[in-house]
């Protein structure tokens, strides 16, 4: 397993930094993504069933909600905010497309320096190569490809859920300000 680490050579390092950076973004997403921290229950139902927003201070609804509320005249601005609110939950997942694009290709550039060293061992009296070395270096070569793309296909993976995720909670947050600006063009 060691070997083929060692196999990607120096381009390990980007390779590491890529994976790391791919964890990060996705557990951070994750967190900051989950349901109580985005659409409370309490706030929601309270904005269907028409009552004043109590609960879910700290949640992106209730921020939106006291922006409509300090904003009742203008529900331009209000969805004005509401995007930006929608853009704050997107952040970092435009790095995990970036990920998901190098890293396979972080890794072919391992795949070809490492096929340009085994290549150049040919023996020029005989023009063969030591077979077992060949292999070896073969193997070795293609461990960078295998990492990078080890890394790409779950940063692909993960960020098509968080950006589904953000899809529909777009959808519920624009059901939801409609409700809340019908209310404010009432009042």
């Amino acid at each position: 397993m060691l070997d083929i680490f060692k196999g990607a050579g120096v381009l390990i390092y980007p390779l590491a930094l890529c994976s790391l950076i791919a964890v990060y973004i996705v557990c951070e997403r994750l967190y900051s993504l989950r349901r109580d921290a985005i659409l409370p229950d309490d706030l929601v139902d309270a904005i269907v069933e028409g009552k004043p927003a109590q609960a879910g201070r700290h949640s992106v609804l209730a921020r939106i909600v006291e922006f409509a509320e300090r904003h009742k005249n203008d529900p331009e601005a209000v969805k004005a905010f509401a995007r930006l609110e929608l853009n704050r939950m997107e952040r970092g997942i435009p790095y995990l497309d970036v990920i998901y694009a190098a890293a396979p290709l972080i890794g072919l550039t391992g795949t070809v320096t490492g096929l340009l060293q085994v290549f150049s061992q040919i023996s020029p009296e005989t023009g063969l190569p030591d077979p077992a070395a060949f292999t070896k270096g073969v193997a070795l070569a293609l461990s960078a490809t295998v990492i990078g793309l080890s890394i790409a296909i779950p940063s692909l993976v993960g960020s098509g859920f968080l950006q589904r995720k953000i899809e529909n909670y777009a959808a519920k947050i624009d059901l939801l300000l409609e409700r809340v600006l019908s209310r404010n063009a009432k009042e």
